[in-house]
């Protein structure tokens, strides 16, 4: 429907996976599934529910009648009660035991940590793949000098490969942090309207173990082996502002790689994909603008702000509850998930098809170089005999020169020659330029990279080698 908005991230960006995740179908199939899970827990702990009304109620688990469901929202105002008609029109015989002694937060809260764990997951796979791409250009390029830079002004000599490690390790940071929250993964259990079981514990006739059983059961038949040991009605909200935290973090390494291949492509040393149809610009035909990266950029910006929702959320909640959490999450933490999942689509597609110009590397090496091996060229100099603080003054007065000639004239660094014509040093251009060989100024950096996969990433990737080899989603 082209009249109605629509979510960019759900219509442009996200992957099917994901939307599939945060979907309403999901969303409401995991209702019936905690449902059934209840109803199944309550019978096993002595609670007058037979196997039949079950069975019953696992009939039609997946075959949700949302005609009925909305119809009687329209009436009642109510999401879960309107689901929980609707159940029970489908399930004659079980419709006076759904829901049995819970809230609406036994439905909704439950399905949204599930719902997040499961988007997490997602997270994660695509953040090891993300890695992986990433690792695979740091092997290839780790012995490639190029210009470090500190205040994009030009610095000392690193390498192509060993930039992409700076890369790689936030996301391995990232990927710890995302792996420590599915690692404590609680689901909230069946805590009733202000969180003390009071409903349970009178259905079960003031027995409290089985009250304690109860919360066990669901979370075993939910896939979870914790819940949250006390609650107020809902799970704490800190959980949420947790989640999109690590949601922003990711951002933020995204966004600090986006960057610097934005600068890079600004350099003409290395460039993001560029389609063989694709347009870059409307009215100037020749460009090539990094638009993928730049896309990351906008996402992760997204990303960051959004994660003071559930901060907020989260510190401005009453007692045992309110609901003014609810409408902001409902956009907050789906559109945040939807964002990252796009950011990684983005990600691993532009790794995959980055285009390096090593000429172009050189060519820059080559006009800053020269300054950054006055140190070498003075020791050789005194080598031959010259005078070390002489030659010190001598390379200071020169330096400025060239510098001078290359910031005013705007032509080449001439400072080889201008060395060279110095008797002083004593040094032939051949000399001086067995000296200016790039691979004598990056120190460790090729083996750094080697180091830093060898002992970082490949565990990382041979413990995930299942899941390895995704092929990203890109919609636009």
């Amino acid at each position: 429907m082209n009249n109605v908005y629509e979510s960019p991230l759900n219509s442009r960006y996200a992957s099917a996976e994901m939307k599939e995740i945060f979907s309403p179908d999901t969303k409401f199939k995991t209702w019936r599934r905690l449902w059934i899970a209840l109803a199944e827990s309550e019978m096993e702990l002595g609670l007058p529910i037979t196997k039949e009304q079950v069975d019953e109620l696992k009939k039609y688990a997946d075959d949700i009648n949302y005609d009925v469901a909305k119809a009687r929202e329209k009436e009642v105002r109510h999401d879960v009660m309107s689901h929980v008609y609707a159940y029970g029109v489908q399930c004659p015989n079980a419709k006076g035991i759904i829901h049995l002694g819970a809230t609406s937060c036994y439905v909704g809260d439950n399905t949204d940590i599930i719902i997040m764990h499961k988007g997490l997951e997602l997270v994660r796979r695509k953040l090891i793949n993300t890695i992986a791409r990433l690792t695979k250009f740091a092997e290839e390029y780790k012995a490639l000098p190029t210009l470090g830079f500190t205040h994009f002004q030009a610095a000392q000599l690193t390498t192509v490969g060993k930039r992409a490690t700076l890369w790689i390790q936030d996301l391995l940071m990232d990927l710890e942090d995302v792996e420590h929250q599915l690692s404590k993964a609680k689901l909230l259990g069946s805590k009733g309207t202000t969180g003390t079981q009071a409903s349970f514990l009178e259905l079960f006739d003031g027995d409290h173990e089985k009250c304690r059983l109860l919360d066990n059961k669901i979370a075993e038949k939910m896939g979870f082996n914790k819940v949250f040991a006390v609650s107020g009605q809902t799970y704490t909200r800190k959980l949420d502002s947790q989640m999109l935290n690590i949601l922003s973090s990711i951002a933020q390494s995204a966004y600090k790689f986006s960057n610097d291949i934005r600068l890079l492509q600004h350099l003409k040393e290395i460039e993001e994909p560029f389609e063989k149809k694709q347009i870059g610009s409307s009215a100037m035909a020749y460009k090539r603008n990094p638009m993928r990266s730049e896309r990351i950029s906008s996402l992760a910006r997204y990303v960051i702000v959004d994660a003071l929702n559930p901060a907020i959320t989260s510190s401005t909640q009453w007692f045992e509850r309110t609901l003014d959490d609810s409408a902001n999450k409902r956009i907050s933490i789906p559109e945040a998930f939807l964002a990252v999942d796009a950011i990684l689509n983005i990600y691993m597609n532009v790794t995959d098809g980055l285009v390096v110009y090593p000429k172009v590397i050189n060519q820059h090496i080559m006009a800053e170089l020269p300054f950054m091996a006055t140190e070498n060229i003075m020791m050789d100099a005194v080598k031959k005999g010259g005078d070390r603080q002489q030659l010190h003054e001598l390379i200071r007065v020169h330096s400025i020169a060239a510098a001078k000639v290359v910031k005013e004239e705007g032509k080449a660094n001439d400072l080889v020659d201008r060395i060279v014509n110095d008797k002083q040093f004593g040094l032939t251009k051949a000399e001086i330029e067995k000296t200016l060989k790039p691979e004598n100024f990056i120190g460790r950096a090729d083996k750094q990279v080697e180091e830093f996969i060898a002992e970082n990433v490949k565990p990382v990737l041979d413990a995930n080698k299942e899941i390895l080899g995704d092929a990203e989603e890109l919609t636009v």
